[in-house]
């Protein structure tokens, strides 16, 4: 059962780039999560992190890597993130959120590029050796890729 959640219904174990196969994977989730609303949404993000750290410690305890490719509920996590203002945007906009289909590009591509890329805070809790550098890298890679949908919106809507 941990590896099925670690690996979000095995996705991770696609190749090449399974970050990047776990990410688009999180997009339909994320559709059929946000049916319920920002708030379910937002809840239901939040408790990926528990059920994340659960899954990845029992997924990578006595392993060698920490960190392997194929654990990807942590991308779940960060695009889900990234997605919240699409999720709160379309509400109070009073639109589906398949309206604000360019905030899910962005939110797509600013998220894969802070994962990858790994600046400053992202790159610091990736750093610790640990479950909890596995699954909030992400969180905060999210955080990022949140903020510069926020952003390119604005810039969009001037």
């Amino acid at each position: 059962m941990a590896r099925a959640i670690a690996t979000v219904g095995f996705v991770g174990l696609l190749r090449p780039a399974p970050g990047t196969w776990g990410s688009l994977a999180a997009l339909p989730l994320g559709w059929l999560a946000m049916q319920g609303g920002p708030v379910l949404f937002t809840v239901l993000t939040l408790a990926l992190i528990p059920l994340g750290y659960w899954a990845t410690e029992r997924v990578t305890r006595g392993a060698a890597d920490h960190d392997p490719g194929e654990v990807v509920i942590d991308e779940v996590l960060g695009q889900w993130i990234a997605l919240w203002p699409i999720a709160w945007g379309s509400w109070a906009a009073g639109a589906p959120v398949t309206a604000l289909w360019p905030g899910w590009v962005a939110a797509f591509v600013l998220f894969r590029l802070f994962d990858i890329w790994k600046p400053g805070p992202v790159g610091w809790v990736d750093a610790r050796d640990d479950v909890w550098g596995v699954v909030l890298d992400d969180a905060v890679a999210g955080v990022f890729a949140a903020l510069g949908v926020v952003a390119l919106a604005g810039l969009a809507h001037l």
